[in-house]
């Protein structure tokens, strides 16, 4: 089921209603949701590896708080800003402006950036530990089953 993008989430506590948060794919609604949003940006960073590991090490403990208070959506919440930290890192490693496209539309040659690449690398491990996660991903089906 896709990302419902036409829930007005400003108003909206999915903490409240659950069955309101559809998982999408990837990163879809990850700087919509609340309150899990403004739980989670604070803490999510990778300008430098050392910054990376202790963003990603920060949203992996939320991640674990969620588990432990039995809140699937904020779990999943996690895992985008974990996902997310690795493909903008990834977009800076490749593209020091972070753009990967010309004001044409053309991809831009790649300027590799062994730091920011670095920081990628960091939350990879991060979101490949979730990604393999049984309960998380029993949670996930579960969730999915229930509300779509």
């Amino acid at each position: 089921m896709p990302f419902d993008y036409d829930l007005d989430y400003k108003t909206i506590n999915i903490r409240k209603h659950k069955e309101l948060y559809k998982v999408g794919k990837g990163e879809q609604g990850v700087l919509l949701v609340e309150p899990y949003k403004s739980e989670i940006l604070p803490h999510w960073r990778f300008k430098t590896p050392e910054i990376a590991k202790e963003s990603a090490e920060k949203i992996y403990e939320l991640f674990e708080q969620y588990r432990k208070d039995d809140d699937f959506v904020g779990m999943d919440m996690a895992r985008k800003f974990i996902q997310m930290g690795y493909t903008r890192a990834r977009r800076y490693a490749n593209h020091k402006s972070g753009r990967k496209y010309d004001e044409d539309g053309n991809v831009k040659e790649r300027e590799l950036d062994p730091v920011k690449a670095e920081s990628a690398a960091i939350f990879k491990e991060y979101w490949d530990t979730i990604r393999a996660d049984e309960d998380y991903l029993k949670r996930k089906k579960a969730h999915q089953k229930a509300y779509g």
